[in-house]
Parts: structure tokens; sequence; C-alpha cells
């Protein structure tokens, strides 16, 4: 397994969707940024202020990370 250190902050996590079709999603703030490693795996998708990862029961999870977009790239395609 790879990893990646990364100092993350708030997030959002999505449960899916309601009988309506409308996202149910939880909005966690953080006071600060921590650091975590996180199984590169588990990473879907980056983008400039966001890294979506999936979790085990089939939740999404949208992390802010400190970092900037460059240095998460790089970190990933090495």
């Amino acid at each position: 397994m790879k990893f990646i250190e990364v100092h993350l902050g708030s997030y959002v996590i999505s449960h899916g969707y309601d009988k309506n079709n409308k996202e149910i999603i939880v909005k966690v703030p953080a006071e600060k940024f921590g650091k975590k490693l996180i199984e590169v795996s588990r990473i879907k998708s980056i983008s400039e202020k966001y890294i979506l990862t999936d979790y085990v029961d089939g939740r999404w999870i949208y992390w802010e990370y400190k970092e900037d977009f460059e240095t998460i790239k790089n970190s990933l395609v090495k």
C-alpha cells in the first residue's frame, strides 16, 4: 500500500442521495489543519481545494487540504 502525507482541515461527507435525488451531506468544520496519511488507492479525485476519498461503507469525503495542488499531484505521480 502506498500512502501520502497531507495536512487536512474541514471536510464534507456525502452519504448518497435521498428519495428526491437530493444529495445528503454533512459539513464538518476544523479549526486548523492536521497531518494525515491517506492510502493512495482511496483517492478518487483532486481539485485545487479538495481531495475526494472513498470510505469503507460507500460514503465519499471531500477534504480541504493545506498544500498546493502541484505538491499533491507530484506526490501521487512518483
